[in-house]
């Protein structure tokens, strides 16, 4: 790739040298990943060395605590070759959206949004803030997030759908039980590598004040962007950013991400009778419930996995959920 990158025409195809030097990033991550592994296990064995020499108790508890630390690196990264999907391996930009119930469900989507980023965070990923607008009272009207980091869409793309919960309201002074939902979209984004082009003709952007908070020149000026796409109706907004260019391009992003994905789900759904059972991708199918009362319980209805510990989930702890996907996509 090195070498192919460093010849004299390969910049006439931009698309496919930026292809390239995508993958050639990825690989040298992959090479010194793979170098660290060695010299962590060099390291290892020297203690291994002097403990049998010395039977020292801190050097015997320091010795298990890096071997299950190597380990887990490494059954991570074996993880990572369970992702099959032609994205997999780039980041994701995730919306988050309430469904109908006001406050509660604006709430719900709050809480699921501090879900992720906490995932991401506990991943190494880095977040950037697309769009956000906070709920009048509490929680957020809708949120946009990209994920960056490899295997983001890879992981998180099962999170696609609708996530309800079940819970004693905090807004409901006669602390009744509510139902809540909302609907969580993952696109991969595909900037660099896909070129997807969209007519002028076919787009109608409006620009606005943002709103919330965001200092006083961002509610001061339109900075905000909104992109409406007449062929298929999708609207994407951003407004993070006090550039109304920066929030134009990020925009225009997400909606390359979202019509990319549109057409990869209406050809699966064109070739479903190639598989022996059908998978729904729709947007809005209902994956994941979370029981806050009147037990605590997690159970994703797709493959049946369930938790007990409520709060250890909502901290972020997703990877029991996530796997479990993966693995049942690999068996069906």
């Amino acid at each position: 790739m090195e070498g192919e990158l460093s010849g004299p025409d390969v910049w006439n195809d931009q698309q496919r040298a930026k292809g390239l030097n995508t993958e050639l990033s990825r690989c040298r991550r992959d090479v010194e990943l793979y170098h660290r592994f060695i010299k962590e296990l060099e390291e290892l064995q020297v203690t291994s060395e002097l403990w049998q020499e010395s039977k020292d108790g801190e050097l015997q508890e320091e010795l298990h605590a890096g071997f299950q630390r190597l380990l887990q690196q490494i059954e991570d990264f074996e993880f990572r070759f369970m992702f099959s999907g032609p994205n997999d391996r780039d980041s994701a930009i995730v919306s988050i959206h309430p469904g109908a119930g006001g406050t509660e469900s604006q709430d719900w989507a709050q809480m699921l949004l501090r879900m992720y980023l906490r995932w991401a965070e506990n991943k190494g990923y880095r977040v950037a803030f697309l769009d956000h607008q906070a709920g009048e009272e509490a929680g957020l009207k809708s949120a946009t997030v990209e994920v960056e980091g490899d295997y983001a869409f890879g992981y998180l793309r099962s999170e696609k759908g609708v996530h309800r919960l079940v819970r004693i309201s905090p807004f409901d002074a006669n602390k009744r039980r509510h139902t809540s939902f909302a609907s969580v979209d993952v696109v991969p984004d595909i900037e660099d590598e896909i070129e997807i082009v969209i007519k002028d003709e076919d787009i109608r952007i409006d620009v606005f004040r943002a709103s919330g908070a965001g200092g006083q020149h961002v509610n001061k000026t339109e900075s905000a962007v909104r992109i409406t796409h007449a062929p298929t109706g999708i609207v994407v907004q951003c407004q993070e950013d006090r550039s109304q260019i920066k929030n134009r391009a990020n925009a225009m992003k997400v909606l390359k991400a979202r019509l990319y994905m549109r057409a990869q789900e209406e050809k699966a759904e064109k070739n479903k009778h190639l598989y022996g059972e059908k998978k729904d991708i729709a947007f809005g199918s209902q994956i994941r419930s979370y029981v806050f009362h009147p037990y605590n319980l997690i159970k994703d209805h797709r493959t049946g996995h369930e938790v007990g510990d409520v709060q250890r989930i909502m901290d972020g702890d997703l990877d029991s959920f996530l796997e479990s996907y993966l693995k049942q996509q690999i068996k069906s």
